[in-house]
C-alpha cells in the first residue's frame, strides 16, 4: 500500500485569499498542489474532460482558439444547479485522483500543501488528508472581494458564493484557521507558526 507523505488541505471560500496564503507556504518550502491549476491543465484543449463539457454544455463554451472560455462555462453552471451537478460529475473524481497521485508522488521531506477550495463540499474522498487549514474571512468581505477581483455583478457574485458550502460548514471541518482580515504581516506571521507546526507533525510521522 502507498503511503502519502504528511498532507494538509487548505481551504476556504471564493476570494477569501488562499492563493496568497499557499504562496506564502510554497516560499517556505511546502510542496504546493492547486486543485484550480489541476483543473486546467485537465480541460487543456483536445483533452478528454474538456470534450466531455462541450458535449454537455454546447460549444459556445469554447473560444474561437478551442480552449475554455472559462466566463461562459460560469455563466451557464452558476444559472442552474444541475449544471453545475453535471460540470463536478466531469472534473471532481478526476481533480481527486491528480491530487491523490501528486501527494503520492511527493518526496519524504517536508509536507504536501494541497489546495482545495471545495474541500466541505467533498469531505468524504479526502478523508486521506492529514489536517485541514481554513483561510477565513466574514461573507460581506468575500463578497466585495469577488465583485473586484472577478468584474461581476452583485448578483452573480452571490449566487458564486451560494453555490459553495457555508462559513459555518468550512469552520466545522478545520484544524488550523488563518484569518485573512488583518495586515500582510500578521499573515505572515500565521503562515510562519504554522509551516513550523506543520514540518514538526510531518518529521513525526516519519519516525
Amino acid at each position: 500500500m502507498t503511503v502519502t507523505p504528511f498532507s494538509i488541505a487548505l481551504t476556504g471560500g471564493i476570494a477569501s485569499g488562499k492563493s496568497a496564503v499557499a504562496e506564502r507556504f510554497a516560499a517556505r518550502g511546502a510542496n504546493v498542489i492547486d486543485a484550480d491549476r489541476v483543473a486546467r491543465e485537465l480541460v487543456a484543449r483536445g483533452s478528454p474532460a474538456l470534450a466531455e463539457i462541450v458535449a454537455l454544455f454546447g460549444h459556445g463554451v469554447l473560444a474561437a482558439d478551442g480552449t475554455l472560455d472559462r466566463a461562459a462555462l460560469r455563466e451557464r453552471i452558476f444559472a442552474a444547479a444541475d449544471a453545475r451537478a453535471r460540470l463536478n460529475a466531469v472534473m471532481h473524481p478526476r481533480i481527486r485522483d491528480a491530487l491523490r497521485e501528486r501527494a503520492q508522488a511527493a518526496g519524504s521531506a517536508g509536507y504536501n500543501l494541497l489546495a482545495i477550495p471545495l474541500l466541505a463540499e467533498n469531505q468524504a474522498h479526502y478523508a486521506w488528508v492529514d489536517r485541514v487549514l481554513l483561510v477565513d474571512v466574514p461573507r460581506e468581505l468575500q463578497l466585495q472581494r469577488l465583485i473586484a477581483r472577478d468584474r461581476v455583478d452583485a448578483g452573480l457574485a452571490q449566487a458564486m458564493l451560494a453555490a459553495q458550502a457555508s462559513r459555518e460548514q468550512r469552520l466545522a471541518l478545520a484544524d488550523d484557521i488563518i484569518d485573512n482580515t488583518g495586515s500582510i504581516a500578521t499573515l505572515d506571521a500565521r503562515v510562519a507558526a504554522l509551516h513550523a507546526r506543520y514540518l514538526e507533525l510531518a518529521q513525526g510521522r516519519r519516525r
